[in-house]
């Protein structure tokens, strides 16, 4: 059995007529509304948005002059104008969703919604045309088109967030570049389209562009600013035999690439792919609702064919009230109260959030986040700051900290390099003097050599300083100490001689630790995925308390990882900043994203941070499994008043108080909506007394403690 991407039913492909195929991949629906919603989601929220503006409209008055059309049969005249284009134009949907799950034998809530509105407006325009053939002139055109208004209204609140689902694709696709410059036969080069681009051939790409499609290195040298396939915040350098992807950024040298993988095959491509799989994957098994009118359906009817035939069989007092008894159980059965159940506590539970910066897209991804017993963090932008930082500066005997970072300035200061920047930016914050280069030469992947009053300065790998010959081991215990521990260190050096070395590595925020713990304090587990290498992720995952971790994590990993941990039914939340988290975030029951991230991250997550707060990781959880509280609330007293009634719809009190009983049906069905909606709205108003905890630090990052990256 398929399952239907945006309400969660069952749907068996051997009969589905309702399909669609997007990027190779088949999804099946229950309803052409379901599907129109897949498709066209913005188009479909701008259509339910129309709906609800001009059911409010007509609703509106209904509910004014119901109580005067009992003594004016004119103002009932009035009702039935304003209730049918309700019923018939604005409630066409009902009917065909009914249609639909009838057809695919399952209940669900548009049966329940099409038959009660259905048989309020049947009985209530008979009673208006034909009055003498009926006891009572009550009439259920406010019952009817507050159904309609109200559901309509909560499917408009869970449309406007599905809108955004397609956008994280959308966005992935636009990380491709939509031109290459391809090496002709006789060495010149041309523009071409991305799309004619063919395995084999030939790409330049400069510094700055991004590079086409996955390739081989052939000729030329370049550090390739890889982070959005592999959170890798330092770029890596490539040179030739290299593999490069599509998409990532080429930051410094020129490139000569051989075409490997194009169109569908290509990286991004697969990113998309798994992106599209996961999000349908991830879709609830069932919505509540339908779940509850699979079995209520049937009960109600039989409910009320019941009644009717033993009032007009048994009971002997006729077809009028016999009909009579039949509708009146079906009216009150049907929750008006359920269209707001949700949406009201979704409302005001995401409107808590969101004064304090947590985005929250959904009632699915509250309901998952409750359940959520593992928070996976990705590395790179999430747990750490995302670019390096300057850690330690080990100068030589002779030398003070300020004069190796003032010498390694002043040699870097015409490098574009994130290395460099982050050295010339250390320096001015300390407002370290610095001397302009006479001579600058950037040797790329390696570092630079400059001419500084006269001296050589080198500032760059160690294995650069070994090819300038330099003596590497006065300081070879330190430099390996430096690397065991994550960090990326650099050498400087002037007139031949070690000035010292100096240690970067991509800084943990400041929170980072304490969100952790607290997350631990409610019994979750915590992982760490990344795409940075073992020591590295080690020496991450010890400073901010994190014992189980997995390195060296391509996204298509990334997502099999989530995979491993939702085994055995345990809910995973996903916490990333990345193109490359996308498919572990749309995979996982929730994706986490943090607000600096990537667009595509925050599309694809199902909850946003908005503060790049991570104490707004256990501040989501706690106010998810709050507002599923009240949602679960609020659908048990939609149901409730209505279903006290149903007996006394059905006659329950005929023998006590006559068959006059049945004139205060009306009134009575009037009260239950109304009732019922005034619990679900008073309780889920209770979220607002849901207060962000005093003890959470604030947005302000101060640099922590140094860690590598």
């Amino acid at each position: 059995m398929a399952t239907d991407p945006i309400c969660g039913m069952f749907v068996d492909e051997k009969t589905a007529e309702l399909k669609a195929q997007v990027r190779g991949i088949t999804y099946y629906f229950c309803s052409e509304s379901c599907m129109r919603d897949f498709l066209a989601p913005e188009k479909e929220a701008r259509k339910l948005k129309l709906e609800v503006i001009v059911a409010a409209i007509l609703t509106a008055p209904i509910l004014f002059l119901t109580g005067p059309a009992l003594d004016s049969r004119l103002f009932t005249y009035v009702l039935l104008a304003l209730g049918t284009p309700v019923q018939f134009i604005i409630g066409w949907r009902f009917y065909k969703g009914a249609y639909d799950g009838i057809r695919n034998r399952m209940g669900n809530m548009d049966i329940l919604i099409a038959l009660g509105t259905s048989a309020a407006w049947a009985y209530s325009a008979a009673v208006t045309l034909r009055p003498a053939l009926f006891p009572t002139s009550g009439v259920f055109f406010d019952a009817s088109a507050t159904i309609i208004t109200l559901v309509l209204a909560g499917r408009y609140l869970e449309n406007v967030t599905k809108s955004r689902a397609s956008d994280a694709v959308r966005k992935l696709m636009e990380m491709s570049p939509s031109i290459a410059h391809r090496l002709n036969p006789d060495g010149t080069e041309s523009e071409v389209a991305i799309e004619l681009i063919n395995v084999g051939d030939v790409l330049v790409v400069r510094p700055g562009e991004r590079i086409p499609v996955d390739a081989v290195v052939t000729a030329g040298e370049s550090a390739v600013d890889e982070s959005m396939i592999t959170g890798e915040s330092i770029p890596v350098d490539k040179g030739p035999g290299d593999e490069v992807i599509g998409a990532t950024i080429n930051k410094s040298g020129l490139l000569r690439l051989r075409t490997d993988k194009v169109g569908q095959d290509m990286t991004l491509m697969q990113i998309v792919k798994l992106v599209e799989e996961a999000r349908v994957g991830t879709a609830p098994v069932q919505r509540l609702a339908d779940r509850i009118a699979t079995y209520f359906v049937p009960i109600v009817i039989l409910t009320a064919s019941v009644a009717g035939l033993y009032w007009y069989f048994i009971g002997h007092v006729g077809s009028a009230y016999s009909v009579l008894a039949f509708v009146s159980v079906v009216i009150i059965a049907c929750p008006c109260a359920l269209g707001v159940a949700t949406p009201a506590a979704l409302l005001v539970g995401t409107s808590v959030g969101a004064q304090h910066g947590v985005l929250i897209k959904g009632g699915e991804y509250l309901e998952r986040m409750a359940k959520v017993k593992t928070v996976v963090f990705d590395k790179t932008g999430t747990l750490t700051e995302g670019k390096p930082a300057i850690t330690d500066l080990v100068p030589s005997p002779g030398r003070t900290a300020d004069e190796l970072l003032g010498l390694a300035a002043s040699a870097e200061s015409g490098s574009e390099h994130p290395i460099g920047r982050a050295i010339v930016q250390e320096a001015r914050a300390r407002s370290i003097p610095t001397t302009e280069a006479s001579q600058f030469q950037n040797i790329s992947g390696s570092g630079v050599v400059s001419t500084i009053n006269g001296a050589k300065v080198m500032v760059g790998t160690s294995r650069l300083a070994e090819e300038e010959g330099i003596d590497l081991s006065p300081v070879k215990t330190s430099l390996e100490e430096l690397e065991r521990i994550g960090r990326t260190t650099i050498i400087v050096t002037t007139g031949g001689k070690i000035a010292g070395m100096i240690a970067l590595a991509d800084t943990v925020r400041t929170p980072a630790r304490t969100a952790v713990g607290a997350l631990k304090e409610m019994g979750m587990d915590v992982v760490m995925l990344t795409g940075d290498n073992e020591r590295t992720a080690a020496s991450v995952a010890k400073d901010v308390g994190i014992t189980r971790f997995v390195a060296e994590v391509l996204p298509e990993k990334k997502q099999e990882a989530i995979e491993s941990l939702r085994q055995g039914g345990r809910g995973v939340a996903m916490v990333g900043d990345g193109i490359n988290d996308a498919p572990a975030l749309a995979k996982a029951d929730v994706g986490m994203a943090i607000g600096s991230g990537t667009d595509v991250a925050k599309e694809t997550g199902g909850i946003v941070l908005i503060k790049d707060n991570l104490m707004d990781v256990p501040f989501a959880a706690r106010l998810s499994r709050s507002t599923l509280s009240k949602i679960k609330q609020n659908l048990f007293w939609a149901f409730a008043y209505n279903v006290v009634l149903i007996p006394v719809a059905a006659g329950a009190l005929v023998p006590l108080l006559g068959l006059s009983i049945f004139d205060y049906l009306p009134l009575l069905a009037a009260m239950a909506m109304a009732v019922s909606s005034t619990a679900v709205i008073t309780n889920s108003l209770l979220l607002f007394g849901f207060n962000y905890p005093d003890s959470v630090p604030g947005t302000n990052h101060t640099p922590g403690h140094s860690t590598s990256g």
